[in-house]
């Protein structure tokens, strides 16, 4: 098997857009704009590769609000849609955006997905929009979507997912089989529990961007690796080579990876849940290695092997 090498990604989001009138169309393309800066910012002072490789933006951040679909439908032809691409260009960063899309004589709840030179890379329609009490329509007049594609991205796979979609079991483990490393994961709400779920029960992060009270990237061990709970902006570096450990006498709740590693290993290890995310900083050493060395296994294979054993 080829020794899994260090998989740096540097991720932003936002509490962006809460508590406050929607302030027009090209105006919130102006803010996002300003956000993505922002964000940049962080990534080139605080993290290791220097730069962004993907933002994610709340649910429906580019369009207004109202009753009726048609009314806050935009077109990836609106020019306004131009400052969201210059803005994944400038930045040079993958840039997850939501809107109520019109096309094809339909609406969907869409999450666009911009590569690094502003182009479209790819369309998530959300297949769970809700149908509130006594309404007969799904949010004003979105149509479903029906796919859970995986999006080829320089840095990983991403797959997306929108706000109810939590709810639902199908979306999450479709893109679990599509091989999505990361999901992007737009909301109106805040939603944590099932979120974590999702994100430890198929093994990818997962990465939230809402209005209020938490944005957060959860990891595949189920943690939280990083949160921000008021207004503004959460750059993280992470890394898609890792391990996911449960507890063991020998590893010490992690302390042996630092004793053994130093700041060549990284990881977050919670006393509390008996689970921890761990990974290789170093170049020539691979998680793999690491894990082999300590005489611990990756939860994945420790829970195959229980369950050989159980078998007989």
């Amino acid at each position: 098997m080829t020794a899994r090498r260090p998989r740096k990604v540097v991720v932003g989001t936002a509490v962006f857009g809460g508590g406050r009138p929607f302030p027009g169309v090209p105006e919130r393309a102006a803010e996002v704009s300003a956000l993505v800066e922002s964000m940049a910012a962080a990534a080139a002072s605080g993290t290791t590769r220097g730069g962004l490789d993907l933002v994610v933006l709340p649910e429906l951040v580019a369009s207004p609000p109202g009753p009726d679909a048609d009314e806050r439908a935009l077109s990836l032809d609106d020019p306004v849609f131009e400052v969201y691409r210059s803005a994944a260009r400038r930045h040079r960063t993958h840039l997850v955006v939501t809107l109520d899309l019109a096309e094809d004589g339909a609406v969907s709840n869409a999450a666009v997905l911009l590569d690094r030179a502003g182009a479209v890379a790819g369309v998530y329609r959300k297949a769970h929009p809700v149908a509130e009490a006594r309404s007969a329509t799904f949010e004003g007049g979105v149509t479903p979507g029906s796919a859970f594609p995986v999006f080829a991205c320089d840095f990983g796979a991403v797959g997306i997912q929108i706000c109810w979609d939590v709810m639902y079991d199908d979306g999450w483990q479709a893109l679990a089989a599509g091989g999505a490393e990361i999901v992007a994961f737009p909301s109106a709400s805040p939603a944590t529990v099932r979120t974590a779920a999702h994100a430890a029960r198929h093994r990818y992060y997962v990465v939230s961007s809402t209005p209020r009270d938490n944005a957060a990237v959860y990891a595949p061990s189920g943690l939280v690796a990083a949160r921000r709970s008021g207004p503004g902006v959460l750059v993280h570096e992470l890394d898609l080579s890792y391990a996911v450990l449960g507890w063991s006498a020998s590893l010490r709740d992690g302390l042996a990876f630092r004793d053994a590693f130093g700041d060549r290993a990284g990881y977050h290890y919670s006393p509390r849940e008996d689970v921890g995310l761990f990974w290789s900083n170093d170049p020539d050493l691979g998680i793999d290695a690491m894990v082999a060395q300590l005489g611990v296994e990756d939860l994945r294979d420790q829970l195959a092997r229980n369950a050989r054993l159980r078998a007989g």
